[in-house]
């Protein structure tokens, strides 16, 4: 059972084990630069888009809008 598994008789296949492990290796230096860039995007969306000083104050400026003022650009995370 267990050869069946592994595929033949002669045992794992160096080049599939190289290529498996340069794909592993790919994947982790892609999430790397996956959580740098959210990190970087997270940074410029808070200079960009301060964080008001209190929870509500975001909707008390709404309320002071004309309603063709009050359209929110989305912020992209």
């Amino acid at each position: 059972m267990a050869k069946a598994l592994v595929g033949y008789v002669g045992g794992i296949d160096p080049r599939k084990a190289r290529e498996t492990w340069r794909l592993r290796q790919r994947i982790i230096d892609l999430e790397s630069e996956v959580r740098r860039l959210k990190e970087e995007n997270d940074a410029l969306v808070a200079v960009h888009h301060p964080a008001p000083e209190h929870p509500g104050a975001l909707v008390d400026e709404l309320a002071d809008l004309e309603p063709a003022e009050r359209v929110l650009e989305p912020v992209v995370r």
